[in-house]
């Protein structure tokens, strides 16, 4: 063979991969009583009479002919045309393939036992779609595609191959899905009738006669309430921590971290044992002022009090960052010229607010959204679409295609939301940063506003300590929602007792399957997902590339997708032939996977973009190819970045439930999907035994991450305990 341009080893190699793949391998799943993996290759397969494997076996010999020509523009035109023939027809043999294998039979008589038991698309179809992509990554990439940077051309294809076939598929299958009937026939008018269903719109709560109103009505407004709340909040939080002279900044930064480290359902079980019918407060309170308890907390108040406090140390957060990124020379400009302080933060602080406003808005919309955990808890009659498209898809009833429309309906509002975010915002510019010279002091916040920030602040801190206070007791003493504060491990022991036998160690508490599987799911996403997130980030802020933009639009899509909606997506995609994965652990991996790339993907750009390209073109210039270019210089500068993304991904992996409810099995449980059973039986103490066991487990892992991953460092000077040494970090040989 011939060599031809930059990648012509490399495309050895994926040639020699495709050849295994197509006449030796497998090409359908067998059952384990099958013939021989060498019978089932594509190549006995075709010899058995299925002949649209035919275009699959003879592209081997058809590239070795191509690659024969002398002209290099004719020989990378009819490769790029055959590999992508080869990929369409691979995508059409793959669509082909029905629950009890391909659609075709094939000749009889010959090879018996070709044709029955497949049921899916075995190791060589699809090493033969990895070969494909390789071959075509280094023909992009010999046609100029990244500047003929094999690497990059390579991961710009594998990670449009990866969201196709992770992110877009399962959507479109959902919208598929929500369309046929379980035949697999057109179901129009079913569909119409499922989304236009009175239970999902009808007004009820607002006429005179009274009543419920619909589960999309319901939700939206929950979740207009919640993101305001919320919103409210976190300014408050934030302009008392950046625009006074509050004392407890850390301590309010600790309390933004809760949330993120805390267990579905914690909040919403601390709520019923605070305020439930026999909850602590309302026991007091019939007590001291004859108050009959009720059932007041069950429904829209419970619920809105539970995203409430979950959801406002996130927008603080937002908010935080928002107001100490405005420039205080126009705020100072505004004093000067006789405006007052009320009158300064009118004109001037709040519009420069605008775009912070809006994204904790919109997080905490769509957060309310795909919250799934409190309505449960708290719920009762108030039913909203995450609860409605649990129940359609779990059980019995097993509704799929109504689960599809709901579904539907849910990422239509999601998206919906940010439609109306850059409306709101507009073409104006919130530019403020522009590197002049300014006072340097901030104003300080009205002192009314200062007034009303401290009592609201003083009243979530409050109640956010009183909650966590009942996650850190509740789980070891007897009964804390009688009041029963006896020290006990009785709850502990239940869920993970610990005996040492003739066998050694021996775990024998109900909880430890789930943990074991939760942290390995977690342990394999949280690698996996910072690597794809950072590669992605190289690639979208050093490279230029043919439909870039589009390209980062499909990397942020799975992040604007509701946690409900993917889970239920990847049911309709994943749970038949030609990828069944549905109740194995590759499938939870995966979904964590691509549901958290974007947050590593985000923070690996903002940490590329305060670097100079000048040390990476140095690398290039001195012989590195993009890989050795991505280890040895982009990936040390930028470990910030590395571990936000690993102690996220770790983290929202260890907490999950909205997607992973219909995703879990009973071979393969996981730590949310343990607790919310133990919700429902209303064993409250277990399940914030548990909860309270996961918190100090990610506590441990954050530490960890933190040690494994370490810190970056920019200058030459060793520590003291080190051998003074060039850093790796500017190393390309």
């Amino acid at each position: 063979m011939k060599a031809h341009g930059l990648g012509h080893k490399a495309s050895a190699s994926w040639l020699l991969l495709l050849s295994v793949a197509v006449f030796l391998l497998p090409w359908y799943k067998v059952p384990p009583d099958g013939i021989s993996a060498l019978w089932e290759s594509a190549f006995f397969h075709a010899m058995a009479g299925r002949l649209w494997l035919l275009p699959v076996i003879v592209l081997p010999i058809v590239l070795l002919v191509v690659w024969q020509q002398r002209s290099a523009l004719k020989r990378q035109t009819m490769t790029l045309l055959l590999l992508a023939f080869g990929l369409l027809s691979l995508l059409l043999q793959v669509s082909l393939i029905g629950l009890n294998g391909p659609l075709f039979t094939s000749v009889a008589g010959l090879f018996p036992g070709a044709s029955t038991g497949q049921t899916g698309l075995g190791w060589g179809g699809f090493l033969t779609a990895i070969a494909l992509l390789g071959l075509l990554a280094n023909e992009l990439a010999d046609s100029g595609f990244c500047k003929g940077d094999q690497f990059a051309a390579a991961a710009v294809v594998f990670v449009v191959a990866l969201l196709g076939l992770f992110v877009f598929f399962p959507i479109i299958k959902l919208a598929t899905t929500a369309f046929t009937n379980p035949e697999g026939g057109l179901a129009l008018q079913a569909f119409g009738a499922r989304l236009i269903a009175p239970e999902l719109w009808r007004l009820n709560c607002i006429s005179p006669e009274g009543g419920n109103c619909g589960v999309v009505i319901n939700s939206v407004v929950l979740g207009i309430m919640s993101a305001t709340l919320s919103t409210l909040l976190g300014l408050a939080l934030a302009m008392l921590v950046a625009r006074t002279g509050f004392r407890f900044t850390k301590t309010l930064r600790a309390i933004s971290i809760l949330p993120i480290i805390t267990p579905p359902f914690v909040v919403g079980v601390a709520l019923i044992v605070l305020f439930g019918r026999s909850g602590l407060v309302t026991s007091w309170g019939a007590e001291l002022f004859g108050v009959t308890p009720s059932r007041w907390l069950y429904g829209l108040p419970g619920i809105l009090m539970a995203q409430t406090l979950a959801f406002t140390p996130v927008t603080f957060l937002v908010l935080l960052g928002t107001l100490e990124a405005i420039n205080p020379s126009l705020e100072e400009a505004s004093h000067t010229l006789g405006a007052g302080p009320m009158r300064t933060f009118q004109t001037i602080t709040l519009p420069l607010l605008r775009p912070g406003l809006a994204a904790a808005f919109l997080l905490a919309f769509i957060e309310s959204l795909a919250d799934f955990g409190n309505p449960l808890v708290l719920g009762g009659g108030y039913e909203v679409l995450s609860t409605k498209i649990f129940f359609a898809v779990v059980g019995a009833r097993y509704d799929l295609g109504n689960a599809a429309t709901l579904s539907i309906i849910l990422l239509a509002l999601t998206l919906g939301a940010f439609w109306i975010q850059a409306r709101w915002l507009g073409k104006k510019s919130y530019v403020t940063v522009t590197g002049k010279s300014d006072a340097g002091l901030a104003a300080p916040l009205p002192k009314p506003l200062q007034a009303v920030s401290y009592s609201i602040v003083g009243l979530f801190v409050l109640f956010t300590l009183a909650v966590y206070a009942i996650v850190l007791l509740g789980g070891f003493v007897n009964d804390i929602g009688r009041w029963d504060l006896t020290p006990t491990l009785r709850h502990l022991g239940t869920a993970f007792s610990v005996e040492l036998g003739g066998n050694g160690i021996e775990f024998y508490g109900s909880a430890w399957s789930s943990l074991k599987t939760t942290l390995l799911v977690s342990a394999l996403a949280a690698p996996l997902t910072t690597a794809i997130g950072i590669i992605t980030a190289w690639l979208i802020a050093r490279q230029n590339f043919a439909g870039k933009r589009q390209f980062e639009f499909g990397t942020m899509l799975s992040f604007a997708i509701p946690g409900t909606v993917v889970g239920v997506s990847y049911v309709a995609a994943f749970n038949v032939p030609p990828v069944d994965i549905t109740g194995t652990m590759v499938i939870l991996v995966i979904c964590f996977m691509f549901r958290n790339m974007p947050v590593g993907m985000r923070a690996g750009i903002a940490a590329l973009s305060q670097i100079d390209r000048s040390m990476e073109e140095a690398s290039q210039t001195l012989g590195a190819g993009g890989f050795t270019t991505l280890r040895r210089i982009v990936l040390p500068l930028v470990k910030p970045a590395m571990f936000t993304a690993m102690v996220y991904s770790f983290v929202t992996a260890m907490t999950a439930v909205s997607a992973v409810i219909f995703l879990v099995s009973a071979r393969h449980n996981m730590a949310t999907a343990y607790i919310m059973g133990r919700v429902e039986n209303g064993e409250y103490a277990l399940a914030i035994t548990y909860s309270a066991v996961l918190m100090l487990v990610m506590i441990a892992a954050i530490v960890i991450f933190s040690a494994l991953i370490g810190k970056r460092r920019l200058g030459r000077r060793a520590p003291d305990n080190a051998k003074p040494q060039l850093s790796e970090a500017v190393s390309v040989n």
